[in-house]
């Protein structure tokens, strides 16, 4: 009994590792994902960025809206041998008043358009794309800037109790420098959106991660603190591969549930 007794508990220990090898090889055997299959996964969930549109809206109604600004100060603020057509149209509302109500308009959208463009972008840097959202953050908020700056040069001028004259042709300056400044930027950013949108990249860690694979003199990633790197700029780094991870987990995890009901 003695000396049979401690060699049954080799076997179970045996027969409980070969069937634990047996686990881990069907395991090991089994379909795997590739880093490829991940990247064309990521690939095809990319959502675009839907603000060109609004930007180019947000332009053709600046461009209208100077257009008819200019035409309004000229027939029935400077008089210009239209009294009678600005009197019947406006009635008892003045030109300039006109005008500077369709101003508080424009700003508004402005504002929306900014609130809108905020939205979405930060959507994107949910998604992982960072880089894009650092590129898009000051060119986004540049037309809401120029608008506010163009709101609080009219209250100077309003201040200043300029005569009439004077006073249209600073209002008709102001909002031809708004279009000068405001017009170029939504082209501009219409443009790098709608290259975001039809490049359809993967994240950026995924960029990253690939590019160091196939690269034999690149560095490891930068998603620690590195001397001359910003707190904020490793935080933002940090959350974009939090974000890829949870991504990355997500299509293991449903990987792992079809071949479980494959089996």
């Amino acid at each position: 009994m003695d000396s049979k007794g401690p060699s049954l508990y080799p076997q179970a220990g045996s027969s409980v590792d070969m069937s634990q090898s047996l686990d881990e090889d069907s395991l090991v055997d089994g379909p795997l994902i590739s880093a490829d299959a991940l990247h064309s996964a990521i690939r095809r969930e990319f959502q675009t960025v839907p603000t060109p549109a609004h930007a180019g809206l947000l332009s053709l109604l600046h461009v209208v809206y100077v257009v008819l600004s200019m035409c309004l100060a000229v027939l029935c603020v400077l008089k210009v041998g239209q009294e009678e057509v600005c009197a019947s149209i406006l009635g008892n509302i003045r030109g300039d008043s006109v005008i500077l109500f369709g101003k508080v308009c424009l700003w508004v959208l402005v504002l929306l358009f900014t609130g809108c463009a905020q939205h979405h972008h930060s959507r994107a840097r949910s998604r992982g794309y960072l880089r894009f959202y650092r590129q898009m953050q000051g060119l986004k908020q540049l037309p809401l800037t120029v608008h506010s700056a163009g709101n609080v040069l009219l209250l100077v001028v309003l201040a200043a109790k300029l005569s009439s004259t004077v006073y249209i042709y600073m209002l008709l300056s102001v909002l031809g420098l708004e279009l000068l400044v405001t017009l170029p930027c939504l082209l501009y950013y219409t443009v790098k959106v709608m290259q975001f949108n039809r490049e359809r990249a993967a994240p950026d860690v995924t960029q990253e991660e690939h590019s160091h694979n196939f690269s034999i003199t690149s560095l490891p990633t930068e998603t620690g603190f590195r001397e001359g790197s910003s707190l904020e700029e490793v935080v933002e780094k940090q959350a974009d591969l939090i974000e890829y991870l949870k991504q990355h987990n997500t299509l293991l995890s449903k990987r792992l549930l079809n071949l479980t009901a494959q089996h």
